[in-house]
């Protein structure tokens, strides 16, 4: 697609003239003189739109032409190619988005449309997250939001500064990932509430969470719950209610945490998709399962519900992974060993068909698991599969916490010397 962009309106009105075999005087008009074509020409005079619009009539080309050097074709397959690469983000066919944004970006013709390029840019962007490139993501997020900051609008400043905090987030650097967000949503002037700026909240709110701050994090989750409400969106309301009810949990307070994450459920409603209510089920019963008074009965009633869910669909493994947990934790709970062993073996056996990250989880329930079953050779296996993991982990709040349940696992069955190293290493993810 690349084809050579010449730079100026004044050099692309110099060359279609030559090529009709026009000289400036045949471009006379009332408005026009031959030595003002002819300062256009060389650069020393920019045209207003109106001279734009008057030299493409008289030179039978387009104003796009004069103003992009781009024609209408070369146009059309840009925005073509964008859409394509668009869908098959969407489609989950992340690999290909990612290398077909990528060839729009190298295109030097979008260096004379800058819409098209940030379009491309931040398409580039968002294939990099799904391929969990943090790193990358960040970095070209930066430099097109450090470029284009005075021309890109409100709606889109909020969408890189919530791609950035995410990213941030996810590479662990929380500080960044607060500042970023709290650079729109506490700024000298906050934009008026929109559904960017909301999921720009959330992600604000679970970095507070993450990073512990649960007192700045409480004050501000009632200013992102009115602003949910107005924006009247019920997805992002019930995202709102969920990362409160994660809130809640942290803060000790479980009957606050069930009451939001039931009102997300009733908010999101049958409208959303079968993959977002079950992940909020999930939330359910491990809110309701670390509520001290619960009945786990109610929790097993749950998952149950969930497990019935899953079985029609293949794609949620995941989502059965987390379900078939909180079983594992509920009949636990209730002193039903057997029972929670047939779900731990379901447990592994769904780990062996996950991504790396969510097998680790998995391993990490199970071991945990097997401490309480009192199969410390079994937990012990799994519980050096995670620690390996985490060996090659970044140090982050998450693999920190990750480190302290190994060591605490490792104590229990009186491993001492791997249980301290472990403590250690969970200490030094988190710079202490």
């Amino acid at each position: 697609m690349a084809s050579k962009v010449l730079t100026g309106p004044g050099g692309r009105i110099k060359t279609v003239r030559r090529q009709r075999g026009l000289s400036q005087a045949q471009l006379a008009h009332p408005e026009l003189s031959d030595s003002y074509v002819s300062l256009i020409e060389s650069g020393k005079r920019v045209p207003t739109p109106s001279v734009l619009e008057l030299l493409a009539e008289k030179l039978d080309c387009s104003l796009s032409y004069l103003v992009s050097g781009v024609n209408a074709e070369q146009r059309e397959q840009i925005e073509l190619s964008l859409q394509s690469a668009r869908t098959a983000l969407d489609s989950g066919e992340t690999d290909r988005a990612r290398a077909e944004y990528a060839s729009l970006v190298a295109d030097e013709v979008l260096v004379e449309l800058p819409a098209l390029r940030r379009e491309a840019e931040l398409g580039l962007a968002d294939a990099m997250q799904s391929c969990r490139q943090w790193s990358e993501a960040i970095e070209l997020l930066t430099r097109v939001r450090e470029r284009d900051a005075r021309v890109m609008s409100t709606q889109e400043l909020v969408s890189v500064a919530c791609a950035l905090s995410r990213c941030y987030r996810h590479s662990g650097d929380l500080t960044r990932a607060v500042l970023v967000a709290e650079e729109m949503v506490d700024g000298s002037v906050r934009p008026a509430w929109s559904d960017g700026l909301v999921r720009l909240g959330v992600k604000l709110l679970a970095a507070y969470i993450e990073r512990g701050d649960l007192l700045r994090g409480s004050q501000f989750c009632g200013e992102l719950l009115v602003g949910a409400e107005l924006v009247g969106d019920a997805s992002l309301l019930a995202s709102v209610h969920r990362v409160a009810a994660l809130l809640a949990v942290e803060n000790g307070r479980g009957t606050e945490a069930i009451r939001h994450v039931e009102r997300a459920i009733v908010v999101y409603g049958d409208a959303g998709d079968p993959g977002r209510l079950r992940r909020l089920r999930s939330d359910r019963a491990r809110i309701v399962l670390s509520a001290s008074s619960v009945d786990t009965a109610s929790v097993r009633t749950l998952v149950k519900q969930m497990e019935a869910e899953l079985a029609g669909d293949p794609a949620a493994s995941i989502d059965a992974m987390r379900c078939v947990t909180n079983l594992v934790n509920a009949e636990l709970l209730r002193g039903r060993t057997d029972r929670a062993a047939e779900h731990v073996t379901a447990l592994l056996r769904i780990a062996e068909g996950l991504p790396e990250e969510s097998a680790v989880e998995a391993r990490l329930s199970a071991g945990r698991a097997l401490v309480e079953l009192e199969r410390p050779q079994d937990a012990m296996r799994e519980l050096t599969a995670v620690a390996e993991w985490l060996a090659r982990a970044p140090a982050t709040p998450r693999t920190a916490r990750m480190w302290l349940a190994v060591a605490q696992a490792l104590e229990r069955i009186e491993e001492p010397a791997r249980s301290v190293d472990a403590y250690r290493r969970a200490l030094a993810c988190v710079g202490v």
